[in-house]
């Protein structure tokens, strides 16, 4: 979600409020830190996400605010209270977990009243916000059935309804759809995406799976080894990755590790250490001094290839085609250049023929598809 900008009765211009914030919050364990140093924003009613691989920290930022764990350093505050000392029952959170973590020995009408039940409300406002959730999520018809009764789906949609019926301030979703098949997936992420559009209250979900934090979030926050490489809308984090691990873990790219060797107005050139020379447009990000080790950055959808030489005066390079691999809406290709460097190229499936291996080849992109970034990674 963009920033929002709202107008006091002063006239004067004011940010979003926050829901959640993280302030130098660190987490050790067995003296190794999990969560080192993370400063976060998270903005009254958005869709954010905590994007990361496996044991990045991402999960314990969530049990964090969840206060299922303690900070060691830091403040976690919540609606700008802090939360260091509050138990987990008393904060304005709940938490849907990837196991669903359902009662078995109750049925679908009790564990979404279960909360409800502890504190002790009327029998008739429990009526009402249980049927009020069992709408929400689509389950009326099935009230009376027990965990075992039902799908992973149906399973999921109760173990949100059970959160949502506390009506909390913020939901915080750790891996919820991990446990479903493909289409299911694709199923639930179009309903969490109603949910929150229909209830307009803060999600903040964890996930390790790119394209499911892309096609959901407001904004994204993507970690590694405890720390926060970048913070950004689906399009930033996709478009003008900060870092070589942003740009590689959040989808596919081509990866080149060299030098800027000269700088104009509008374009730099940059020679890789495999001998290839490619020039990159300038932007307020992108690095700017000779010498400077750089990592340049090209989707492989951003790639074009060509039978026959474009004629093109930069980034064009002769190859050779070494395997196709058709997925069906799209193709693979994997061409060798002429250095013995291979790329990755994605193109849509046109229904022609596609040629053979061995073919010679020729891969090209525009100056406006590749990006500069100024931390090495790994030399290709």
């Amino acid at each position: 979600m963009a920033q929002t900008v709202t107008q006091n009765q002063k006239g004067i211009m004011a940010l979003q409020p926050l829901d959640v914030e993280l302030r130098n919050v660190f987490k050790f364990f067995n003296q190794e830190p999990a969560v080192n140093g993370v400063d976060l924003d998270v903005r009254q009613g958005e869709f954010f996400s905590i994007l990361g691989p496996s044991g990045c920290g991402k999960t314990t930022i969530l049990r964090l605010i969840a206060g299922f764990e303690k900070v060691d350093g830091g403040k976690v505050l919540i609606q700008g209270q802090s939360m260091n000392n509050v138990p987990p029952y008393r904060r304005p959170v709940n938490t849907v977990f990837q196991s669903y973590a359902l009662f078995n020995h109750l049925n679908v009408w009790d564990n979404i009243a279960f909360g409800l039940h502890l504190q002790k409300c009327r029998k008739s406002e429990i009526d009402h916000r249980v049927q009020e959730a069992l709408k929400l999520v689509k389950m009326e018809s099935l009230r009376s059935r027990f965990p075992r009764q039902l799908s992973g789906g149906q399973q999921q949609r109760v173990a949100l309804a059970r959160a949502l019926v506390n009506r909390p301030s913020v939901l915080l979703l750790d891996e919820p759809l991990g446990a479903l098949d493909l289409k299911l997936r694709k199923e639930m992420q179009v309903e969490l995406l109603n949910l929150h559009k229909n209830l307009k209250f803060t999600f903040i979900m964890v996930t390790h799976d790119q394209e499911e934090a892309l096609s959901l979030s407001d904004r994204i926050a993507v970690i590694n080894q405890g720390k926060i490489e970048q913070v950004g809308t689906p399009s930033q984090i996709y478009e003008s990755p900060r870092t070589p691990f942003v740009a590689d873990f959040i989808g596919d790219t081509n990866l080149f590790s060299g030098e800027i060797m000269n700088i104009d107005a509008t374009n730099m050139q940059i020679e890789t250490k495999t001998g290839l020379k490619i020039v990159v447009n300038r932007n307020d990000n992108t690095p700017n001094e000779l010498s400077q080790a750089v990592v340049v950055s090209v989707r492989p959808e951003k790639i074009q290839l060509s039978l026959y030489s474009p004629n093109l005066p930069h980034n064009c390079f002769e190859g050779r085609l070494i395997n196709v691999m058709y997925l069906g809406t799209h193709v693979n290709y994997v061409v060798e250049l002429m250095n013995g460097v291979s790329i990755n190229v994605l193109q849509p499936n046109t229904f022609g023929s596609l040629p053979n291996c061995d073919t010679p080849i020729y891969a090209w992109w525009a100056e406006s598809d590749c990006l500069a970034i100024g931390q090495l990674k790994a030399e290709v």
